[in-house]
């Protein structure tokens, strides 16, 4: 099927069965055998023949796109395949929002380098969100799918969030009792651009909308994080960048009945974003499932 449908789709570039002949070193009979045996296998009629042009029909303008995709998924499989074997080697460029490149990337870079000697590594912690393409990134870490659709995405984890604080503000001015009085409580604040901010409280089939303000927000989580060890006020983070706060008692949880997101419908989920085909070069493929390995060792909620 794989070689009729290489046939097929030069007979369309082409536009004729001697054309694509001359192109694929085959005599325009045998073109043409290879398309009848085509449409036989498939049951349908895939061209009006005329002794002036080929025109497709309805059938065989459908088959030609699955079949444009097929060619190009099995032509990158095998690239892929035949690369295997090759050590991965060459400049990996990487940007990753700057709390989960630090506690999440970076401690673990020296081992993935040793693991692969000939992979270079030039990283950027940035919470801005950048152009593949224009500044010649090869992969991206960042919360959410990308909206490009030219770009590939592979999920590394779930980002589930906490509210937390710590046991001095606690004791200071109190505890939240429902999610209502958050409002009531200098919230620390992750800066989404917004005039107002909401952190969003489920349980159940109850759903709460509370507005919160504070006197700190901050694009990286890294600021608030220390603010509150320090007593600040409340703070709605990632838990994995509170494993640690809420292991030693820096933090404590604060309403734990409660799911806190500062999104309506999920906190979102972190993908490993790249540029290029389906089946990426080696040292990019070795550095995402290096990556994968190590936040299933630290259950960091895949």
């Amino acid at each position: 099927m794989l070689d009729l449908a290489r046939v097929f789709i030069q007979v369309v570039d082409s536009g004729s069965f001697s054309k694509a002949g001359q192109t694929l070193n085959m005599a325009p009979s045998s073109v043409a055998r290879n398309i009848d045996n085509l449409e036989r296998q498939l049951n349908v009629t895939l061209f009006k023949r005329s002794t002036r042009q080929l025109l497709l029909t309805e059938e065989g303008q459908y088959f030609l796109a699955g079949a444009t995709k097929l060619i190009e998924d099995t032509d990158q499989l095998v690239l892929s395949m035949n690369a295997l074997n090759d050590e991965p080697r060459g400049t990996l460029r990487i940007s990753v929002f700057e709390s989960f490149g630090n506690l999440c990337v970076c401690p673990y870079l020296p081992e993935f380098l040793a693991r692969y000697p000939q992979v270079n590594v030039e990283i950027e912690l940035d919470n801005k969100l950048v152009d593949l393409n224009a500044e010649n990134i090869d992969v991206a870490i960042r919360v959410g799918r990308p909206v490009d659709s030219s770009l590939n995405a592979r999920k590394l984890m779930t980002n589930h969030t906490l509210l937390c604080a710590a046991p001095a503000y606690l004791a200071r001015y109190g505890t939240p009792q429902k999610p209502e009085e958050a409002s009531e409580h200098n919230c620390l604040l992750l800066n989404h651009d917004r005039q107002r901010s909401y952190w969003h409280f489920s349980q159940k089939k109850q759903h709460k909308k509370i507005p919160v303000q504070g006197n700190l927000t901050s694009k990286g989580g890294s600021p608030l994080l220390a603010a509150a060890e320090g007593g600040a006020g409340l703070l709605l983070l990632s838990s994995w960048m509170l494993t640690d706060a809420l292991k030693e008692g820096r933090l404590v949880p604060v309403l734990p009945e409660w799911q806190v997101m500062q999104h309506e419908h999920t906190s979102g989920e972190i993908y490993a974003i790249y540029r290029g085909g389906k089946y990426p070069k080696p040292h990019l493929r070795a550095f995402i499932d290096f990556l994968l390995e190590k936040t299933e060792q630290h259950s960091l909620y895949l």
